[in-house]
């Protein structure tokens, strides 16, 4: 499957402000998330971005960039404005959009995201094990799941994150999606529905047009930075990392 990655970076963030050029061990964010899609093999890289700073960082590396509309209003029409750029685009049969604020994202997710697209789902993403406390976290986004179908691959029934809801199959959704092109085309071009509107997740747009996301389970996924503590946890995890492969 004929794959682009593509990593949607805006400096302005409200809860961490110039996030993708904050430095991991001397090492820009951006860049080390860049790096991991390129190892994965997965498929071709790019990084949407609305900054020349992070335009050029990507571009002095040898990696590709692509400017976006600094006015677009999520990750995922920055992700569309990317894509539809490109002169090949009709060649890729699955879009990911890989989020820039997960410097330690497993070379192997970004093959294991692209499975749903193979059992006929339209979008994919991805699950992990939750904790009672992350299940308590109104930070946390939760996904209920479907495992009835299928073994490998559940379907989404619903996301929250505020909302205590009893179901044995809960889990913790991790942001990363795969796009079938006409999916894609077929979101950005969707009005926000009420319940994203409401719960402030974009991903119930789909689910309120119908369009079933599916879901693979990876155990134990790392952490994306949303704070500065996480910033600097990410830090000690690769310091010590690289301490032990020395």
């Amino acid at each position: 499957m004929k794959t682009a990655i593509i990593i949607p970076s805006r400096m302005a963030s409200q809860r961490f402000p110039n996030k993708p050029m904050a430095k991991i061990d001397g090492v820009p964010m951006i860049e080390r998330v860049w790096r991991q899609g390129i190892n994965s093999k997965v498929g071709d890289v790019f990084v949407a971005c609305c900054e020349k700073e992070v335009f050029d960082l990507i571009t002095s590396k040898g990696g590709r960039a692509i400017m976006t509309d600094p006015n677009l209003q999520s990750g995922t029409d920055r992700v569309f404005a990317a894509f539809n750029s490109l002169d090949n685009k009709n060649d890729y049969e699955s879009i990911i959009n890989l989020q820039g604020d997960m410097p330690l994202i497993d070379l192997s997710i970004l093959e294991i995201v692209n499975i749903p697209l193979n059992q006929n789902y339209e979008i994919g993403t991805i699950a992990t094990n939750i904790s009672g406390d992350e299940e308590k976290n109104n930070n946390v986004t939760k996904v209920i799941i479907d495992w009835e179908k299928t073994k490998s691959v559940g379907n989404s029934i619903d996301f929250y994150k505020d909302q205590i809801i009893k179901n044995k199959n809960v889990y913790q959704h991790v942001g990363i999606y795969s796009f079938k092109p006409n999916a894609l085309y077929k979101f950005v071009y969707l009005e926000p529905s009420k319940n994203e509107i409401e719960r402030k997740l974009e991903q119930l747009r789909a689910l309120d047009a119908g369009i079933k996301i599916g879901i693979t389970y990876v155990e134990n996924i790392p952490i994306s930075v949303d704070t500065m503590e996480d910033l600097m946890l990410i830090e000690n995890i690769i310091k010590n990392t690289n301490e032990t492969n020395r």
